[in-house]
C-alpha cells in the first residue's frame, strides 16, 4: 500500500475537487482513499510513503493523438527535405521515415514516447503508429514494450493505399489482429482502435475493407481535413466531404475518434455530433506544420466531444493546454475565450474517450480522476505557488505556471515508474543505448551513409 501525500491533492472528482495538504492511498492497482495528510496517515499507518514535497498531487495525464513512429526524429535532418506545404512534409519526411522503420526501430521508438510521456506525467496514450518497412506484428512489438514499461496504451495502425495493395492488407491485418487480441485480454492496461491515415490516401474500397475487416470490434481513429488535400480530394473525386465518406462507410460513431479536423464544414460538425464521433484537437502540431487552426469553440457549440492530443509535437500534456488558449484566442479574435474548452478537453473529455476503452474492460477503472475505486494512475507536479491558490483558481494556476518537465513522480496502475525525476525499475542505460543504436541505423538509411 502507498500513501502519496505532502502536497495538494487535484482530484477531478467534483465531490472534493481539492485538499490542502491532501494524500492519495493506493492499494496495488486502486485508489482507496482521498483526504487530508492527517486523515490519511491515521487510517493507512502503514503505508509506504511518497513525498511530493508540497507539489501538485494530480491524476496521470491522457493523450488523445500520438505518433510513436517519430520517436527517433528528434534532431534527424534528411537531405533534400524542405517542404513548402504539408504534403511535402508528409512525403518528404514522415512517409520516408515510416517506410525505413523495422521492428526494431518500432520498439525504440515506443521506448523513447514512453519514457518522455511518463516524465511529463502522462500515464495513457492513444498512439497512431505506422512504419511501412515492417507492418506484421508492429502493434504487438509496441505493446510489448508498454506492458514492460508499464505504460497504459490504445494502439492501431495508420491503414493507407500509398504504398500499394500488398502493404494495404497487411496494414488492415494489423488492426485486425490486434484489436481482435486486445478485446479478449481482461488487463484494462492495452486497448485498440481501428487506425486510418488521411482520406485521401483512402480509396472508398479501402474504407469498406477496413469497415469489414473490424466488423464492430472497435472504434476507428483516423486523419480527417489535416490540409487542404482531403478536402480537394473527397470533393474531386468522390462528390462529397470527408465527413460524409466517412459516414457513407460505416467508419462514424461514438467510439470513433477523428484527428484533426481543421477545415470541416458547418454541416460536417453536425454529422459529427448526430452520431456522437470524437474529435482530437492537436494544436501546437497544426500551428508547426502550418495547417490551421481547429475551429473547436464552433466544435464545442455544436455538441461534439473534443480531446487534446499532442501529434508527436510533444509528450507534454500541459504544453499543449499552453498552446490551444492562445491559437484559439488568435484565430476567434477574441481574448476572453478557451479556457474553460481548455481544462474541459484535457481533464474531462479526455478522461471521459479514454474510459470507453479502459474502464469498460473486466478489470477497468475510472481514468483521470482521484477517488476511491479509480485506477492507481497519479502524477505529482513541482509547484512552489507565489500566489494564493485553491480550489477556485487552480485551473488558472495549472494553465499559467505547471509545465511537463515539473513531474516529480508518476505512478501507473499502482506502478511507481518515475519517482523524485529518476526512473525507478527499468534498465534506462540499456534502452537507451538500444534508442541509440536504432537512431543510427535509420539515420544512416534515410541519408545514405553511417552515423
Amino acid at each position: 500500500m502507498l500513501l502519496v501525500g505532502n502536497g495538494r491533492v487535484v482530484t477531478r472528482d467534483p465531490e472534493k475537487p481539492f485538499v490542502e495538504d491532501g494524500a492519495v492511498v493506493i492499494d496495488r492497482d486502486k485508489i482507496v482513499a482521498v483526504g487530508t495528510r492527517a486523515e490519511m496517515d491515521a487510517a493507512y499507518p502503514t503505508a509506504a510513503f511518497i513525498d511530493a514535497h508540497g507539489g501538485l498531487i494530480m491524476p496521470g495525464l491522457i493523450n488523445c493523438h500520438t505518433h510513436i513512429y517519430s520517436g527517433l526524429a528528434r534532431g534527424l535532418a534528411i537531405r533534400g527535405c524542405n517542404p513548402t506545404n504539408f504534403l511535402e512534409n508528409l512525403e518528404q519526411q514522415w512517409w520516408n521515415i515510416d517506410r525505413h522503420l523495422t521492428l526494431e526501430g518500432t520498439r525504440a521508438c515506443a521506448y523513447v514516447t514512453m519514457m518522455e510521456s511518463f516524465r511529463n506525467g502522462v500515464t495513457t496514450i492513444f498512439d497512431h503508429h505506422a512504419s511501412f518497412c515492417q507492418i506484421p506484428g508492429s502493434l504487438f512489438a509496441i505493446k510489448d514494450v508498454a506492458q514492460e514499461m508499464g505504460m497504459r496504451a490504445c494502439l492501431c495502425y495508420e491503414v493507407s493505399d500509398r504504398d500499394g495493395k500488398e502493404k494495404l492488407a497487411e496494414s488492415i491485418q494489423e488492426n485486425a489482429d490486434f484489436a481482435r487480441w486486445a478485446a479478449n485480454q481482461d488487463s484494462d492496461m492495452i486497448a485498440a482502435m481501428f487506425g486510418g491515415h488521411a482520406l485521401f490516401t483512402l480509396s472508398d474500397e479501402t474504407l469498406d475493407r477496413m469497415a469489414e475487416a473490424n466488423n464492430g470490434l472497435t472504434g476507428f481513429h483516423i486523419h480527417v481535413c489535416e490540409g487542404m488535400d482531403d478536402v480537394y480530394d473527397s470533393a474531386q473525386r468522390h462528390g462529397c466531404t470527408s465527413i460524409h465518406r466517412l459516414l457513407d462507410h460505416g467508419i462514424l460513431g461514438e467510439r470513433t475518434m477523428l484527428g484533426h479536423c481543421i477545415h470541416i464544414t458547418p454541416a460536417d460538425m453536425d454529422v459529427c455530433a448526430e452520431t456522437h464521433t470524437k474529435i482530437v484537437n492537436n494544436p501546437q502540431s497544426n500551428a508547426n506544420n502550418a495547417v490551421g487552426t481547429a475551429p473547436v469553440l464552433e466544435f464545442f457549440k455544436r455538441g461534439i466531444t473534443v480531446t487534446m492530443g499532442t501529434d508527436a509535437y510533444t509528450h507534454d500534456m500541459l504544453q499543449s493546454l499552453k498552446a490551444f488558449v492562445p491559437l484559439q484566442r488568435l484565430n476567434s479574435a477574441l481574448p476572453n475565450v478557451a479556457w474553460g474548452e481548455a481544462m474541459t478537453m484535457l481533464f474531462k473529455n479526455n478522461a471521459e474517450v479514454a474510459n470507453v476503452y479502459f474502464a469498460t474492460k473486466p478489470q477497468g477503472k475510472p481514468l483521470g480522476v482521484l477517488a476511491p475505486g479509480a485506477a492507481a494512475d497519479v502524477a505529482v507536479f513541482d509547484y512552489p505557488a507565489p500566489t494564493p491558490i485553491g480550489a477556485e483558481n487552480i485551473d488558472g494556476h495549472i494553465l499559467f505556471g505547471v509545465e511537463g518537465h515539473d513531474c516529480r513522480t508518476t505512478i501507473a496502475n499502482g506502478r511507481v515508474v518515475y519517482r523524485d525525476h529518476t526512473f525507478t525499475d527499468i534498465d534506462k542505460e540499456r534502452i537507451d543505448a538500444f534508442v541509440l543504436d536504432q537512431a543510427k541505423r535509420l539515420w544512416g538509411e534515410l541519408n545514405g551513409c553511417e552515423y
